[in-house]
């Protein structure tokens, strides 16, 4: 009779319904310890408000980013001013909110550049293995032997001055680091049973790739998007600051810093406050890069 209850007892567990109520619930606590964690939180916030900023910027300040008034130029910090003036009475602020368009522009060209070609240059190295992949992962490791920004000084002198060529430059330089992870990933699913299942079964390599490989490859990749997206700010931002960027009055982050350079004595808040704006979304997006990296 006892043998008879525990086998009545033990019987509903085996229902698959009943088994998926602990991955549901498995669910919903990472979303509880996601909502527990403010640092993320604030950092997402972060990169919102910087994405609100380059799509509407006029509901964040009514100052005009290009036209100063002399009368209030080298103004600190007050209520009126949140970040100052410049040297021709120019609001820091807004030129700050207005250059978060270009300064993002740039960037997710960068990272999509870094992105399409060298994951694709990895999947296909890694798919095809070969003298394809001795090919092409020869290319990489001499982009990799060069310093990323000195490689997109070099490719935005050829391609001369301009938000969009500095975001290719920007791009080319990420190609690398997208191409190892891609290829790593690929070499990997590669050697798992339901990939020798595919092309066992007569499937078209394209269809593999695409259907079984790819997929499954896709998060490292989207950790390390989260991470060169704040690299490439950087960069971009450092090419800015040389010149190589919008040319002014155009606002762009990097460029209103290089613009504080030579009033730090007696305007500090031309260079700080962009560059605090620079420093604060870049943490965010390498928190983000992180909590992506650990899922």
């Amino acid at each position: 009779m006892t043998s008879l209850l525990a086998e009545n007892t033990a019987a509903p567990q085996e229902h698959p319904d009943v088994d998926a109520l602990p991955e549901r619930g498995s669910d919903e606590r990472a979303w509880i310890a996601l909502l527990r964690q403010p640092g993320l939180l604030l950092s997402v916030a972060v990169i919102a408000l910087v994405v609100a900023w380059a799509f509407f910027p006029e509901v964040f300040t009514s100052q005009n980013p290009i036209d100063g008034i002399p009368a209030e130029r080298l103004s600190p910090p007050s209520a009126e001013h949140w970040f100052g003036t410049d040297n021709l009475g120019r609001d820091t602020y807004a030129r700050v909110v207005h250059g978060a368009g270009l300064t993002l522009q740039a960037t997710l060209v960068a990272v999509l550049v870094g992105i399409v070609v060298g994951a694709g240059i990895g999947l296909i190295a890694g798919f095809v293995r070969g003298r394809v992949e001795d090919w092409l992962m020869r290319i990489v490791e001499v982009m990799l032997a060069v310093p990323g920004l000195l490689l997109s000084l070099a490719v935005v002198t050829a391609l001369g001055f301009g938000t969009i060529n500095v975001a290719i430059a920007v791009g080319i330089a990420n190609i690398a680091s997208f191409a190892r992870v891609m290829r790593s990933e690929t070499l990997k699913i590669s050697a798992l049973p339901y990939i020798e299942a595919s092309k066992a079964s007569g499937s078209h390599w394209s269809y593999t790739l695409l259907a079984h490989v790819l997929p499954n490859a896709k998060g490292p990749v989207l950790a390390l998007t989260a991470l060169e997206f704040g690299t490439a700010i950087l960069s971009v931002s450092a090419l800015s600051f040389l010149g190589f960027g919008a040319q002014p009055p155009t606002p762009e982050w990097g460029a209103l810093v290089s613009d504080g350079r030579d009033y730090l004595a007696s305007a500090w808040w031309m260079t700080t406050f962009p560059g605090l704006v620079i420093a604060v979304v870049v943490l965010s997006a390498n928190r983000i890069a992180r909590f992506l990296e650990n899922r």
